[in-house]
């Protein structure tokens, strides 16, 4: 078994695992898979609920408890040791996992991670749950609808400042991922009234990634430093909004490089 859709990708050395946020699936990583499965042996995977992953019977779907869920199917599938990477929700899970579990994370780069806010969400976001609805409603026309672009402005103009480069395959496929996502509203009221508030050891590189156009996480409220670890390296991407792995592919490839080559180093 197979629940949560693991797939690997290249023959690298390093093992690095990306993990997708709220609403989207391993797909997610579609635009930098290529490169990194040159450098790493990459592995995607989907969170329960999520893209092929089963909605598991567990009652805990908060980040801490998706972290041991996730070490626990990736031990499963042979990986003990890995780097992460993390979009969102995911990479607020990253650095819950690096927290939890420091003699299996080797580095962390969390790309517009959630969970840094100094008071914890509450309730939901409306303007997301009117996208979840018309997704949800949408989805299985998802590919045609995509090909029209006043539809793709619509649907991602406050995602990036970018949209217009988004390609109809791209935007089809987040649709889909946010459309089909059973674990969805689990998965977000499970992080209602928490953070990211723990401790990770200074021996595990960590970078944390944002562009300077994220309306999802926006810098007044949801990017608090002082929540994050003291050694980490903070990257404000310009032109990007929450997912800076469409808006700047090169940029965030070469950062996870350089977060994972910096491990051992000190």
């Amino acid at each position: 078994m197979n629940p949560l859709n693991i797939k690997k990708y290249g023959d690298g050395k390093e093992i690095l695992v990306a993990i997708h946020g709220l609403g989207s699936a391993s797909s997610a990583w579609d635009l930098v898979r290529p490169e990194l499965a040159r450098n790493f042996q990459f592995i995607t995977l989907d969170l329960p609920g999520h893209g092929d992953a089963t909605m598991m019977a567990t009652e805990e779907m908060n980040p801490a408890a998706l972290s041991k869920i996730l070490v626990t199917e990736l031990e499963k599938a042979g990986i003990n040791n890995f780097h992460l990477i993390g979009n969102s929700l995911g990479g607020w899970i990253a650095l819950e996992l690096a927290a939890a579990f420091p003699d299996k994370v080797l580095s962390v780069t969390g790309v517009a991670p959630a969970g840094l806010w100094l008071k914890a969400k509450t309730h939901r976001n409306g303007e997301l749950a009117i996208s979840r609805y018309l997704a949800k409603m949408t989805y299985r026309l998802a590919t045609p609808i995509s090909q029209v672009k006043s539809l793709r402005k619509l649907g991602f103009k406050l995602v990036s400042p970018q949209w217009e480069k988004f390609s109809p395959e791209t935007c089809a496929k987040a649709a889909i991922a946010m459309g089909s996502a059973s674990g969805y509203y689990k998965l977000w009221d499970a992080f209602l009234g928490n953070r990211f508030d723990k401790k990770i050891s200074s021996d595990i590189p960590v970078t944390i990634i944002f562009g300077d156009t994220d309306n999802t996480l926006p810098a007044a409220n949801s990017q608090e430093k002082s929540l994050a670890p003291a050694h980490c390296r903070w990257v404000v991407l310009p032109q990007s909004g929450h997912a800076p792995m469409w808006d700047q592919v090169d940029s965030v490839v070469a950062e996870t490089i350089n977060t994972v080559r910096t491990f051992g180093k000190k």
